[in-house]
């Protein structure tokens, strides 16, 4: 697995998961709201921040949406171009929220979804791109971030392989090998049956990329499910209040849950550890009070030659004790000393 290095954090092998907090439209039209959302975030232990840089008109077609029924988007109230309209993100807020980000230690970046986005985000000194996974298809945008030469999340939701083999090579066209995949599925919310986890395994066969997941399911099952399977990246949708109206505070995770989550996965880091299978020093004693040893059935005398049926075996197995696995090798020798019944036998009271 290749290792990416995105501001001061390394995304790979051997490194904590990159936990991202998505919070996309819900700052609601208010840059306070936002900076809000930033500060909880940090709190919460975030790695990231991510935002979506999108011009309404350069999105989404009225005509193509009006009298669509299908998808997540066929349930809201409003105009499907309303909604995207209350949910642009100023561009002149980018720079602003970028240092505001960076000054608090955290990663800031957005999904551009055209390519004056692109050029901004570039500008201000993002140091990784989010390709969402609306836009797998559209190659040329695709390759027209890869061509800024950073970092890219690729999320791959309602996508098949084709399409993400497709787009990986599209990137890696301009000499970008710098890819983080994303499992996703694109429905909000999304449903546990549809997580499809073990897709991670199919990114690893395949890519020498680190993977994650871009998570739509309630709670965070499926990020300890990620990272469990070798997952590096985990992004949820963040905000703080779920009861505010607005596209996606229904289904994203408050700062309780955040925080959660993230201290339930760097628990789980912990847990890892490595492979050096051995006694640990937490288990010292149980070795003594769980393990048997060889013990004296009855009193042996010194000289006496060791019988089986004057040993048992029972626990607890002091250090210098003989474990049973050496019965056979007890057996046929003589006490070197009187050993009481119920005693534990030692190498030097035997020869």
């Amino acid at each position: 697995m290749k290792t990416i290095k995105i501001g001061n954090k390394f995304i790979g092998e051997g490194y904590p998961a990159f936990t991202i907090a998505e919070i996309g439209s819900n700052f609601d039209g208010s840059i306070d709201r936002a900076k809000k959302l930033i500060d909880l975030a940090k709190e919460c232990g975030a790695d990231a921040v991510k935002f979506q840089s999108f011009k309404t008109e350069k999105i989404v077609s009225e005509k193509g949406f009006e009298g669509l029924k299908v998808g997540f988007q066929s349930g809201w109230k409003e105009k499907v171009t309303d909604v995207y309209r209350k949910a642009e993100f100023p561009r002149e807020w980018h720079k602003i929220l970028f240092d505001y980000s960076k000054e608090r230690g955290l990663v800031w970046f957005s999904a551009p979804y055209d390519k004056e986005a692109v050029d901004t985000l570039d500008e201000i000194g993002v140091e990784v791109f989010k390709i969402g996974s609306g836009d797998i298809t559209w190659l040329e945008m695709v390759r027209y971030i890869a061509k800024k030469g950073k970092p890219i999340i690729l999320a791959t939701g309602a996508s098949t392989m084709e399409e993400i083999d497709e787009a990986v090579k599209a990137i890696e066209s301009e000499g970008n090998n710098k890819i983080i995949l994303l499992q996703c599925v694109t429905n909000y919310p999304s449903k546990y049956g549809s997580a499809n986890l073990k897709v991670l395994q199919l990114f690893q066969k395949l890519y020498d990329y680190p993977v994650g997941y871009s998570d739509h399911t309630p709670g965070y099952i499926v990020p300890m499910g990620t990272v469990a399977m070798g997952g590096k990246v985990i992004e949820k949708h963040f905000t703080d209040d779920k009861t505010r109206p607005g596209p996606d505070h229904p289904h994203a995770m408050n700062p309780e849950e955040f925080k959660l989550m993230v201290d339930n996965i760097r628990k789980l880091e912990m847990a890892f550890g490595n492979t050096d299978k051995r006694v640990y020093p937490e288990e010292e004693n149980t070795v003594i009070i769980q393990r048997r040893c060889i013990r004296a059935k009855t009193e042996i005398k010194k000289g006496t030659l060791i019988e089986k049926e004057m040993l048992e075996v029972l626990r607890p197995a002091p250090k210098e004790s003989i474990y049973p696995k050496y019965l056979e090798k007890v057996i046929g020798k003589s006490a070197t000393e009187d050993i009481p019944k119920g005693e534990a036998l030692t190498w030097e009271k035997i020869k």
